[in-house]
């Protein structure tokens, strides 16, 4: 399954020091409050859905896969050869067996798929696909099968799996007249319109005008965050046309923080890695390990030096905040040359270990490629994460004892 190593390091010491791996693991000092200790021993991998000839994929690191009470795995499955065209199912992690939810689903890419979610607590799960070049966004009720369409003309953000507020947004590429962010409320089956763009425009216009030279912009992948108090997304200044399934679509950059109780936008920073929430609901977690806090207009972060940084990555923190995991490029870590790998590491200390290494540069065959993207099950016990080694991309797991 690819290779498994501990360790920990910190900033100072060479990354040449990895070719000692030869004669066996390194093993690095623990802390005394070892919370890698289940990680480092008796984690074990393993296929989520082993049956064969069809691509299993999770959509992205910001979105646990497990429904909030721990029964079921929520991923696209498709026999198509590039993978954005298939079905949303749910698994029953205890027997195997499988419900379909949509079938003849079809997404952008085999990037994010068609960014199922859980929502209303595991009452629903939400969802995007393209039907004769016009999106729409369907929540389908996971005990009936009922489906019901609550957008069209938009796409969806991230939700809380917990909560009750799916956020949506116009196509980024062409969004017509809807530039703004929207929430449907699935406690009454309602769509309201949250953030404006002009309210963004207002009290960050010489940043916009600056990036994206006057054309018209919407506010684009909406993040709300763990408490559902605020959402951050991105800025996109779409080219018109169809045409999504291209990466110069539209021009996409910057976060901009929302507070729904304030009503206003309260925090901005100009560049876009791939932020996640931390679990305080207070800062952003960025590759490259940084912390930002959201309650002071002006920028400023922390880094986290001894927490090892691989190169593409996808950050997110454990729900306890005590632990990241993170995708990458391996090499510099222990891994092998063209590897990617998925990596937990302690967020205090920067002792590490990486859980699986692999290649990823096979599996669905679609123009935007399918990273790992690993992310956190609600207790923090398992790191699901997608592994395109063979014909066939996978969704994975790996659990701790």
């Amino acid at each position: 399954m690819g290779l498994a190593i501990r360790g920990q390091f910190g900033s100072g010491i060479a990354l040449w020091l990895f070719a000692l791996l030869a004669a066996g693991p390194i093993v690095g000092a623990e802390t005394n409050d070892d919370r890698l200790a289940g990680w480092r021993s008796g984690a074990k991998v393993r296929v989520v859905a082993p049956e064969a000839g069809r691509h299993t994929i999770h959509t992205y690191y910001l979105a646990n896969p497990e429904s909030p009470d721990g029964k079921h795995v929520l991923f696209f499955s498709s026999s198509h050869p590039a993978g954005y065209v298939g079905e949303v199912r749910i698994r029953e992690r205890a027997t195997g067996n499988e419900t379909v939810l949509a079938q003849d689903v079809h997404t952008e890419d085999a990037h994010r798929v068609a960014c199922q979610q859980w929502l209303a607590n595991g009452r629903l799960v939400a969802f995007h696909e393209v039907v004769d070049k016009r999106w729409r966004v369907v929540v389908v009720d996971v005990k009936t099968l009922a489906k019901t369409v609550v957008a069209e003309d938009r796409q969806v953000g991230f939700a809380r799996p917990d909560g009750d507020l799916l956020p949506l947004y116009g196509c980024h590429w062409n969004p017509g007249p809807h530039r703004d962010l929207y929430l449907w409320n699935a406690a009454t089956g309602e769509t309201s319109t949250s953030a404006t763009m002009a309210e963004v425009e207002a009290k960050y216009g010489e940043w916009l005008t600056r990036v994206f030279g006057g054309k018209s912009c919407s506010i684009f992948f909406p993040v709300i965050s763990p408490d559902g108090k605020r959402v951050f997304f991105k800025i996109a200044a779409g080219k018109g046309g169809d045409n999504f399934m291209c990466k110069d679509a539209s021009d996409r950059q910057g976060i901009v923080c929302y507070d729904f109780e304030k009503g206003a936008c309260i925090w901005q920073h100009g560049k876009w890695g791939h932020p996640a929430w931390m679990p305080d609901s207070r800062r952003i977690f960025e590759a490259g390990n940084i912390t930002i806090p959201i309650d002071q207009e002006k920028f400023g972060y922390t880094t986290l030096r001894d927490v090892p940084r691989l190169r593409g990555s996808h950050p997110s923190i454990s729900p306890d905040g005590e632990l990241m995991v993170t995708d990458g490029m391996t090499e510099s870590v222990g891994g092998k040359a063209g590897e990617w790998g998925v990596m937990v590491a302690d967020l205090d200390g920067g002792g590490w270990v990486l859980l699986h290494s692999f290649p990823q540069h096979r599996g669905a065959r679609s123009w935007r490629r399918n990273d790992p993207h690993p992310a956190f099950s609600a207790d923090g016990k398992r790191i699901y994460y997608n592994a395109s080694d063979g014909e066939f991309t996978r969704l994975m797991v790996v659990e701790r004892p």
